[in-house]
């Protein structure tokens, strides 16, 4: 097992400063003899998709620091300089390149053996402000026709691109079957890294992958029958699971939930909540709601908030990913008239 290396005075108080090391880590010079936290695999998880991962599969082995605190925007992090000197001294580095560019960059120069990018791990597709299947051929074409992501998870499926946005989207983990393969390479890489405890992390990998097939098993029951099949969203952030579930995302701005959309674009979708019979507009929590509510007072719809998850703050609807995304499901069945 790889052990904490030690860290000079100066660097790690300020490490400790910026909340990337625990106090206890400093708490006198026996815990630096053992290693650092008790001798457990010293975890860096870029923001919470990647930190819920790690506790969830590390257990008691690992003891897990985020780069993203709660309540900040993950794409707009910026990292100071003792946090890219700290990356250094993880075990494991786990993050998604492609949702923090400053956080690429910096895991990119701290050199870390065990360093895992969960987008290597499940494959990637490229989803732009509208993703789904194609409107106007009414109820009975949302179903297996069409739906191009069915496989998504076996070896040669070809990404495709459903919009202008260029490049792959890397939320993946808002499709729990592709989180579950994530998982599943997350877990081999601490296997790899802490072979002592190699069973452990196994069958808590084994647990997670269980809990995210059955939160899967949720969805397609929840969704099968609906009044509509579309939604409307500040963030095109829901691509993944819309294919999974044969769902037509709408979102108002591309990828970057900060992204002002154009007036054709508004009016654009004024034309594809009347035709489709959209009842509600979806915002975040970590971002602005102004749009949303900008778009909802023109066509007379409601609002809701649809959490991409990229973060857990007191306004989340839930404590965990697994609770999030049963609250995310539950909205969505009230917004799409589930029968």
């Amino acid at each position: 097992m790889n052990v904490r290396r030690l860290i000079p005075t100066t660097a790690l108080a300020g490490a400790v400063a910026l909340g990337l090391v625990p106090l206890s880590a400093c708490a006198g010079t026996s815990d630096a003899a053992d290693g650092g936290n008790g001798g457990k695999l010293d975890v860096v998880a870029s923001f919470y998709p990647m930190q819920y991962l790690a506790e969830q599969i590390g257990g008691g082995h690992v003891a897990v620091e985020t780069l993203t605190k709660p309540g900040v925007e993950p794409h707009d992090l910026e990292l100071k300089p003792r946090q890219i000197g700290a990356l250094g001294e993880a075990d494991v580095i786990l993050y998604l390149k492609g949702i923090q560019p400053a956080v690429d960059e910096a895991i990119a120069q701290a050199g870390v053996k065990n360093t895992v990018d969960a987008a290597t791990l499940t494959k990637l597709e490229a989803h732009g402000t509208s993703t789904g299947h194609d409107h106007g051929h009414g109820e009975e074409g949302h179903g297996e026709e069409g739906h191009a992501d069915e496989h998504a998870g076996e070896e040669g499926h070809e990404g495709h691109d459903h919009g202008s946005e260029a490049g792959a989207d890397p939320h993946v983990w808002l499709d729990p079957v592709k989180y579950a393969e994530v998982a599943k390479g997350v877990g081999s890489a601490f296997e790899k890294a802490d072979p002592e405890h190699a069973a452990d992390y196994k069958k808590n990998t084994d647990a997670l992958v269980k809990k995210l097939g059955d939160l899967n098993t949720e969805f397609e029951t929840g969704l099968k029958n609906t009044a509509t099949r579309t939604f409307i969203t500040t963030h095109s952030a829901f691509g993944y699971l819309a294919e999974r579930y044969h769902l037509d995302q709408e979102g108002i701005s591309g990828l970057d939930p900060e992204s002002e959309p154009s007036p054709a674009r508004m009016k654009e979708l004024q034309e594809v909540a009347a035709k489709d019979k959209v009842s509600t507009i979806f915002f975040e929590t970590l971002a602005s709601d102004k749009t949303a509510k900008t778009l909802a007072g023109d066509t007379g719809l409601k609002t809701d908030v649809l959490d991409p998850l990229e973060g857990i703050t007191d306004k989340s609807r839930g404590s965990d990913y697994i609770e999030v995304m049963r609250s995310n499901l539950t909205a969505l069945k009230k917004a799409l008239g589930a029968k």
